[in-house]
Formats: C-alpha cells, structure tokens, sequence
C-alpha cells in the first residue's frame, strides 16, 4: 500500500494544478472603461438658469440669490454629474431664469468625452447689475 501512496499524492497534486491552470487561461480578461463621468458647474454668478445637454444626461439649476442678504448660496438642483459612453460629444445649452441673464455661456462646449476628468461650467448674473464675474 505505502508504495501507491506517493503515486496516488502525485496525481492528485497534476489534476490540481492542470484544473488550475485551465481555470486561469478562461479567465476573464480586465475590461477597459467604456464609461465616463462629466460634471456640470454653475459658479457664483448670482443669477438663476438651468444648463442641459445633449445627448440628455445633464439637467443643473441653480436659483439666483443676493450674496449681500445674509443668506448662504443655493446648491445647484437636477443632474449637475452624468455619465457618457467615452468619445461620446455632449453639447451644452444654458438657459436663464426670469431675472437674470447668461454671462459666461458654456465652456468648454461641446465636450469630447474621455477617460478622466471631463467638465464643463456656465454663469448667470441677475439682470440689476449685481454679478461676480465678467
């Protein structure tokens, strides 16, 4: 019996490493990133509008507000983050609230999505003069 044993070990240690690596060359290969995010900033301007996109996937708004009442800035409202099939092109359109106007449009606009950070911003001024930028 003691002379079949080491036979019998060495078997079973060929099927586990032959089951190894059989299991390591089906594998399933890394896939690369189809998929990127794209993030739409509305500054401080202090007037109110909404930016969209196209294809659809950004929808941002943010409210005017007077940076001298004492009250703090809104949070923009919507989908201001939204991911893109990578090479995708998004275009951008801005939109004031009653009130207020589009100071700086879009920019950069349109966006060619790629792997990484991809951005695009716009501000809004109240129509009374009362702006940050521009």
């Amino acid at each position: 019996m003691n002379r079949y044993r080491n036979r019998a070990w060495r078997a079973i240690g060929a099927i586990a490493a032959l089951a190894t690596t059989a299991s390591i060359g089906f594998a399933a290969p890394a896939q690369a990133r189809t998929n990127a995010q794209l993030n739409a900033y509305v500054s401080d301007g202090w007037g109110g509008g909404t930016i969209t996109s196209n294809p659809a996937g950004i929808n941002c708004h943010t409210t005017a507000w007077d940076p001298y009442g004492g009250d703090p800035a809104p949070d923009p409202t919507g989908t201001c983050t939204a991911s893109f099939p990578i090479g995708t092109t998004v275009h951008f359109n801005a939109t004031a609230d009653a009130g207020s106007y589009v100071n700086i449009p879009p920019d950069p606009n349109p966006v060619a999505i790629r792997s990484g950070y991809n951005y695009t911003g716009v501000v809004f001024c109240p129509n009374d003069g009362l702006c940050s930028a521009g």
